[in-house]
């Protein structure tokens, strides 16, 4: 029975093994931005490049177009929010993961005052109403987009993708996270992972200046101003020493500073409000621009790009046709009045220098060097005030701006995935926003009055590097609890941070079957009630599972047989242990981490330690082993598996080490050494799931129900495109039939082969289907026009076929006579050669001329026959035979020509000399492999000798003896020699 069970679980291994052949290997990343998205992909033979959308453009902007039955993206999108901003959206990402009282809704109301922006009650979020039917969530919109890029991927690549790593904000907070990745669900996507931006952009550095990273610490900082935000970033890089791949490159996040509404959107906006103050100040219409929001998108537009060309200009003329009222505006901006309205803005660009410097706890003399990244930096003031903020002798501006965190989020991608091999690139990410569990606890005062103490223990503090795992232990609670998870100290924001940043409190867990778990163990030790949390590598907090942990004294168990080991090996080989990350993966600091539990001493000294721990020094292995055996030797042990199990751990690591001894020295030796000491007493530890209901405190996550429903809107939509796209494809297929065909009717060629009553016919088919498509084929259906199309293809088959087939005679014929005389003079030059020198044989030659003969029989009487048809009958004469002709003759020489170019030159027979027949005597009493030659004619015999190739390995063996004497060829000897080289010719071909 075992051995069944061992052949069907090898069976199963190997069909999970097994390539699926529909599987899709390559890989894209999304670099979503405010205002663009860049997308990149990775596919077998492509390395990492980025993809153009129908424009050919190389970045794509995230907007979206709504109307009534149609649904636009990117720059046709933008196209529309000209002459209708109403049913355009942009500018998603500030209302991601936002309730309706955030102050960046009411900001994105104020800059876009056409949206009609409504609260959800059962989330608090907010949505957009079009109208009762169309009412679209920011989720939804933002997964129309990822739909739309995953679509551009896929033409680009021509395969199927479906993993994405996609970029975020460093800021982004949790419930913003969580937004994009239901985006995403809702999109169709997999994501492989949530890279922030400014880590991306690091990777994409370190990647391409792997060669420059060495043990030293290198300190590079990254300004990046995009569309809508700003961050800055203090990254570390050197190379590290790994258990896996050994030493190899790391980057390191070591301090953020952002400011999420300083951009160059901001900068546009004070340029679209400046040019409407000069056309009301013109006085050429009554109406306040600012009231027409036509108007005022068309003067957003026109501000975007005066704002590109003052970057590299002085000055700009500024000018729109029939502006509003079909009134024209023209206005000269300078560069100076541009950076005036923007003064206040300029004065916030050193913040986030500022931030992150703090946050690293570093100075500005530690960094290396700063460089640009994002569109916005591009403007001259912005750069020369950060010139000035950072004290650099110059900016640096030796990486793609915009293209540099889409290339290192597939980098990224590809490492994740496992259809590709990349070289390893160790990341190590950072929390930007601290992370605490909070909980109360009653307490006797030595009064004796009942008190509740509130407790705080830091989970992730500031600048943590993730993913990581850690674990809090509850030592004095013997009933069902409630505990919270929620942020720490966010003192380093300001006021208006704070406001944007949302809700402060994340989780309320409340724990069930504590108290069951005690009185089911009740002889057991508690060693308290431990909860798994781990921050994932795209910096979600997870609750992975609290659990109850007792233990007990048992006796030790009795050594088990060599066979049993034996097969628990076996059987952990088929087990469903979780695999290592990768190495590019962003790499934990430690697999699980002990959070202090509550003790007698002040609380912030319980809470130093796990900060310490987790600093972001990059540690040696020798440091972290050092580490490993030190949380070992605390009380927490982390289990191999996530599941709550009655195992001893330690028991089954000394069981396996005991089993390696026993293969060596024998169970015997044990068993007697066993009786001879008593049997120890050994823990063994009782894990009992215990129960969770979480309660989301920030935004709460939309229920399944409503993700599907969501997913279903999002798929119907997509379904009316393809379906309205097919309708247009073959309505255009049908007039452009119409129209080509009617005019052929009228071309000689097309004339020639058809019959007056076939030319009625199908001109007389073609006038209806005309006037069908002016009355009705314009609001037919798809079915219906491809009927139709179909319907007028079969009737004027005949025709196009016989005026294809008199197009391809002349070039057709003309190649098959070529190659009917260049074969029939090849076959006249073999037959020429001398019979010495002769390479084919007979039958070869039979066989072309055979093939000749009957090709030209063929075409000759093929063509006799076809020109007795007349033009308007089917021909018998056709192109596909012609070809087949051809093939087949062209098969025959080649096959000729190839054995005469490997074929080797038969060696000139020698005169017969006096010695003839006493060598031809010699030859016959002697073996191949060793021969006895008299040293005669020696030279002769010497130059002869090379035709002749003796057995390698006798050659080998007798390499000496044939070094000593000289071998003379007689007749008989040629004779052999020839006859060996001809069977070898023919061997070879």
């Amino acid at each position: 029975m075992r051995e069944k069970l061992t052949l069907w679980a090898l069976f199963c291994l190997a069909l999970v093994l097994l390539p699926s052949p529909t599987a899709s290997v390559a890989v894209m990343s999304v670099d979503l931005g405010s205002e663009w998205m860049k997308i990149a992909i990775v596919k077998p033979g492509v390395p990492m490049e980025i993809v153009l959308n129908k424009e050919s453009r190389r970045k794509t902007p995230v907007a979206v177009c709504l109307k009534e039955n149609e649904r636009l993206f990117g720059d046709s999108a933008l196209g529309v929010s000209v002459k209708n901003p109403k049913v355009v959206y942009r500018y998603l990402q500030n209302l991601l993961g936002k309730t309706a009282e955030n102050p960046q809704v009411a900001q994105y109301q104020k800059h876009f005052p056409e949206h009609q922006i409504q609260s959800d009650e059962k989330r608090g979020t907010v949505y957009f109403k079009n109208s009762e039917e169309m009412q679209y969530s920011p989720e939804e919109l933002l997964g129309m987009v990822l739909n739309y890029s995953s679509g551009l991927a896929q033409d680009f690549a021509e395969q199927p993708i479906k993993d994405a790593v996609i970029t975020v904000p460093a800021f982004f907070n949790q419930a913003e996270r969580r937004a994009v990745l239901q985006a995403a669900q809702m999109a169709g996507l997999k994501v492989l992972q949530l890279i922030n931006d400014n880590t991306a952009v690091a990777l994409n550095y370190g990647v391409f200046r792997r060669k420059d990273i060495n043990s030293t610490a290198q300190n590079v900082m990254f300004y990046d101003m995009g569309s809508g935000s700003t961050t800055a970033t203090i990254v570390t890089y050197q190379t590290v020493k790994t258990k896996e791949a050994g030493t190899q490159p790391q980057l390191q996040i070591r301090g953020v500073g952002f400011d999420r509404t300083l951009g160059g959107f901001e900068m546009e906006l004070r340029l679209r409000d400046y040019l409407a103050k000069i056309f009301n100040a013109q006085k050429k219409s009554k109406k306040d621009v600012t009231e027409n929001m036509r108007a005022m998108a068309k003067l957003l537009k026109e501000a975007q790009r005066v704002k590109t060309v003052l970057s590299a200009n002085a000055e700009h003329m500024a000018q729109i046709e029939g502006l509003m009222d079909d009134i024209d505006f023209k206005a000269k901006v300078n560069r100076a009045e541009f950076e005036a309205l923007c003064t206040d803005l300029f004065d916030r660009v050193p913040g986030p220098v500022e931030q992150a410097l703090a946050a690293s706890e570093m100075s500005l003399d530690e960094i290396e060097q700063v460089i640009l990244v994002g569109g916005a930096t591009r403007v001259p003031r912005v750069q020369e005030v950060l010139l000035k903020a950072v004290g650099k002798e110059e900016l640096g501006k030796n990486i793609n701006a915009d293209e540099a965190a889409a290339m290192g989020a597939v980098y990224q991608a590809a490492a994740l995935s496992k259809a590709f091999k990349v070289k390893p690139f160790i990341v190590r990410d950072a929390a930007v926003f601290p992370i605490q569990v909070e909980f109360s606890r009653e307490t006797e005062e030595e009064d004796g009055v009942k008190g509740i103490k509130h407790n705080k223990r830091i989970l992730f503090q500031r600048m943590a590097p993730y993913p990581q795992r850690k674990v809090i232990t509850f030592n004095r609670y013997t009933d069902d609890f409630i505990f919270h998870i929620n942020y720490g100290d966010l003192s380093f924001l300001s006021q208006d941070d704070l406001k944007m940043f949302g809700s402060q409190n994340l989780t309320t867990v409340k724990l069930s079957g504590v108290g069951n778990s005690f009185k089911k163990h009740s002889d057991a030790e508690s060693k308290g009630i431990k909860a798994h949390f781990n921050m994932d590598e795209s910096g979600v907090l997870l609750l992975d599972r609290v659990e109850s942990v007792f233990e007990t004294a048992v006796e030790e168990k009795e050594e088990e047989s060599t066979l049993t080991k034996l097969g628990n090996t076996i059987s952990s080989l088929f087990g469903g242990g979780s695999s290592e990350p990768s190495t590019n993966v962003t790499e934990p600091v430690q697999d699980e981490e002990e959070v202090p539990p509550e003790a007698g001493k002040d609380q912030d000294e319980a809470v130093e330690k796990p900060e310490e721990s987790a600093q972001e020094k990059p540690e040696t292995e020798e440091k972290s082993q050092g580490k490993d055996s030190k949380a070992e030797s605390q009380t927490e042990e982390k289990k191999p598996d996530k599941e709550g199990t009655d195992k001893d751990e330690p028991q089954v690591e000394k069981e396996a080490e005991k089993s390696d001894e026993g293969k060596t020295n024998g169970v015997k030796e044990d068993e007697k050494e066993a009786d001879k000491k008593p049997k120890p007493q050994k823990k063994s530890k009782i894990s009992v799931d215990i129960g969770v209901e979480m309660e989301v405190n920030d935004v709460p996550d939309p229920s399944p129900e409503d993700i599907e429903a969501s997913k279903k809107k999002l798929q119907d939509l997509t379904d009316r495109d393809l379906e309205k796209q097919e309708r247009e494809k073959t309505l255009n297929n049908l007039e452009a039939f119409l129209f080509e065909t009617q005019d052929k009717l009228y071309q000689d060629e097309y004339l020639a082969v058809v019959t007056e009553e076939e030319k009625e016919e199908i001109s007389g088919k073609l006038s209806a289907a005309s006037t069908w498509m002016d009355d009705e084929g314009y609001t037919a259906g798809t079915k219906e026009l491809k009927e139709k199309l179909s319907e007028l293809k079969k009737l004027c088959k005949a025709m196009f076929f016989r005026v294809e087939e008199r197009k391809k005679w002349p070039d057709r014929l003309a190649a098959l006579d070529s190659m009917l005389n260049h074969s029939t003079i090849f076959l006249k030059s073999a037959k020429m050669l001398p019979e010495d020198n002769q390479i084919f044989t007979e039958v070869e030659l039979k066989t072309l001329e055979r093939v000749i003969n009957e090709t030209m029989d063929w075409k000759n009487e093929t063509v006799a026959e076809q020109e007795k048809l007349s033009p308007t009958e089917k021909p018998v004469l056709l192109s596909k035979d012609i070809e087949a002709k051809l093939s087949l003759l062209d098969r025959e020489v080649n096959y000729l020509l190839n054995k005469a170019k490997f074929a080797k030159p038969k060696p000139k027979p020698k005169p017969k000399d006096k010695n003839s027949t006493s060598t031809e005597s010699n030859k016959t009493s002697s073996t191949d492999s060793e021969k006895v030659v008299s040293p005669k004619d020696e030279t002769e015999g010497v130059e002869e000798a090379k035709p002749a190739e003796e057995p390698p390995t006798e050659e080998n063996r007798k390499e000496t003896e044939t070094e000593q004497k000289v071998e003379e060829e007689t007749e008989g000897t040629e004779t052999s020699e020839n006859s060996n080289s001809e069977n070898h010719v023919s061997d070879e071909l």
